[in-house]
């Protein structure tokens, strides 16, 4: 398990989006960036600058992945047939801390990774504590009886704050996961560029 090393909010500042989309973002208030030089108006960034911002929000968007992991990931995606940016997200939305998120079983992606270490998730009728293994499609996803009770659980279900999306078929707390999906369907709040990710580990 990877811990996260700084805020989750220091992320949107640092990139000036809201990155989860979420209303307590600080970006909602600030748009400048962190620190006293935050106000200064930006040069243009390079080609390099821009790939690795790309990388930065994609990894942080998944619950501050480790460089390890997101490098593993990137080259499951190269070796896979067809389109490497649009299989990297195929395989980063089918990690199960993700699938947990997208089925609304946890308020923020940190939560539903600290759901799943904490024992309360169950794949097929076995318990998974692993965030980061990967889902297939038919794979059924439920709560433990423990987990099922949680305020934290009920609550993220009731969230109009975003929507279960159609590659993930939830009835209570169950889930199923369809299919695999393409980047278009992923409902990110802002734009995600995989292909300069791809472009930044191609160097």
């Amino acid at each position: 398990m990877s811990k996260r090393t700084s805020a989750k909010y220091k992320l949107d500042r640092r990139m000036g989006e809201n990155v989860w989309g979420r209303p307590k973002s600080p970006v909602n208030r600030r748009e400048y960036g962190p620190g006293q030089h935050g106000q200064r108006r930006k040069g243009k960034m390079s080609d390099f600058g821009l790939q690795l911002r790309a990388k930065q929000k994609l990894k942080g968007y998944y619950g501050d992945v480790t460089e390890k992991q997101f490098k593993k990931v990137y080259a499951e995606a190269v070796r896979m047939k067809g389109d490497t940016s649009q299989n990297l997200i195929g395989l980063l939305e089918r990690r199960l801390g993700t699938v947990v998120y997208r089925a609304k079983f946890a308020p923020t992606v940190f939560a539903a990774r600290q759901l799943v270490n904490h024992g309360h998730v169950l794949v097929n009728g076995r318990k998974c504590n692993i965030a980061s293994a990967m889902v297939k499609p038919g794979d059924v996803i439920e709560l433990s009886e423990k987990g099922r009770q949680m305020v934290l659980v009920l609550e993220a279900a009731q969230s109009s704050e975003r929507d279960v999306p159609e590659y993930v078929a939830v009835e209570g707390l169950k889930a199923s996961y369809v299919r695999v999906p393409t980047l278009d369907e992923v409902p990110y709040p802002v734009k995600m560029e995989p292909n300069l990710v791809v472009e930044f580990y191609s160097r």
